[in-house]
């Protein structure tokens, strides 16, 4: 009985370490060939910074398509990705899911990082930390241009012969049910496919983050951004980190702050507004 509860022990023990970038000691730190690397930011993988996103949300993460038609992962929060990476002396590896799934690999402790343009809502903060602000922006109801004479007001929203989307898990959502709690609302995986509805006309409007509408009604003229919705929170964008991981949360701060006091972030938004309004792909990839 002895052996059996130390062997349970030793067992529980060992699995503990793995959370949140800590390895079990078998591992021991050792890269691919056997060099061992120092984990001084607790990441998931030693030498490797491991970020989960959502490229459906131009300009934040999305894909362009180059000449060649091949796919490469672009956007302000991916060019941020890389500079904090550079920044703490880590190999960067991103992840792409949908959105929901970023906010549930970071509760799980099974990536570092998360860059999915997430507002520091705290009815996360049990599950994740999160960074400093890095980019400032607000909130929109959006429609289509036929229907944009129907909005003049958030009240106007809020009318049960209406259906009105956001994205789901997203800070949209809860201002849709906050705003328009009379209509009819639809959860979508994907900002893509609220834009497309919209389009086609089966919603009457939608939930979403500013700078992406804004993004949208470029690439589709048929698309209105008609009112700007309250948010009572810090109206900004954050970088999602592994709870409890302090040493890993005050290198991203560092990097953030270096970003925003060298121009660098200012740069990252304006070179992925101009990619956004080129050829890109919002979504996962096949295969």
């Amino acid at each position: 009985m002895k052996k059996f509860l130390a062997l349970m022990l030793a067992l529980m023990m060992a699995l503990s370490l793995v959370a949140c970038g800590e390895k079990a000691p078998a591992d021991d730190g050792a890269a691919d060939d056997g060099a061992v690397v120092e984990n001084t930011y607790n990441t998931i993988t030693p030498g490797v910074l491991t970020v989960a996103t959502s490229p459906d949300f131009a300009p934040y993460e999305f894909y362009v398509v180059d000449e060649n038609g091949e796919y490469q992962l672009a956007g302000f929060d991916m060019a941020l990705a890389q500079y904090i990476a550079d920044y703490l002396g880590l190999q960067l590896e991103v992840i792409a899911m949908d959105f929901d799934g970023t906010l549930a690999e970071l509760a799980a402790k099974t990536v570092d990082l998360s860059l999915a343009g997430y507002s520091p809502d705290p009815a996360r903060m049990d599950k994740m930390d999160f960074s400093d602000l890095y980019y400032l922006g607000g909130q929109s109801f959006v429609t289509v241009k036929d229907k944009a004479d129907m909005f003049t007001s958030l009240e106007d929203t809020n009318n049960p012969e209406l259906t009105i989307a956001a994205q789901n898990g997203s800070i949209q959502m809860d201002l849709a049910l906050e705003n328009s709690p009379e209509a009819d609302i639809v959860a979508l995986t994907k900002v893509t496919d609220i834009i497309a509805e919209l389009i086609a006309g089966k919603l009457d409007g939608a939930y979403i983050e500013t700078v992406v509408a804004e993004t949208y009604a470029i690439n589709y003229p048929e698309l209105a951004v008609v009112l700007e919705v309250p948010y009572e929170d810090a109206e900004g964008s954050a970088v999602g980190v592994c709870k409890d991981n302090t040493a890993l949360l005050e290198g991203v701060n560092a990097a953030i702050a270096a970003a925003l006091a060298d121009g660098s972030m200012d740069k990252f938004v304006a070179e992925a507004n101009e990619q956004a309004a080129g050829n890109i792909y919002e979504g996962l990839l096949e295969g």
